[in-house]
């Protein structure tokens, strides 16, 4: 029997032992777990902010990029008009020009062939 006692002594020993290691590991576990849901909700926090913020940079870009459409129209048009009054500034220049012509050659003096 005392063999038999030793034997469950012996057993005993090493129960205890193995519910200590797997004590120790679940402990290690469980810390590892708590930072890992720190970390967690760290970067939840993170996403949570840089999505309001992307949220924001589209809504001002989107604002931009309609300015500047409405300022790349208006130069446009701008130019085109611009391009107009060139043109007519040209053809009345032209237009002067023939009509002065015209009128230097209605008042010269008349020659000697009458």
């Amino acid at each position: 029997m005392t063999q038999q006692g030793a034997a469950l002594q012996t057993y005993n020993n090493e129960l205890v032992k193995c519910m200590e290691e797997m004590c120790s590991k679940q402990d290690e576990l469980n810390r590892q777990i708590q930072q890992e849901e720190e970390e967690k909700v760290r970067l939840q926090h993170d996403i949570r902010v840089l999505t309001e913020k992307l949220s924001r940079v589209n809504e001002s870009l989107a604002k931009r990029l309609a300015a500047r459409a409405t300022l790349d129209r208006t130069i446009a048009e701008t130019e085109a008009a611009y391009m107009k009054i060139l043109e007519s500034s040209q053809t009345l220049l032209s237009v002067l020009k023939k009509e002065a012509g015209n009128l230097s050659k209605a008042t010269e003096p008349r020659g000697k062939d009458h």
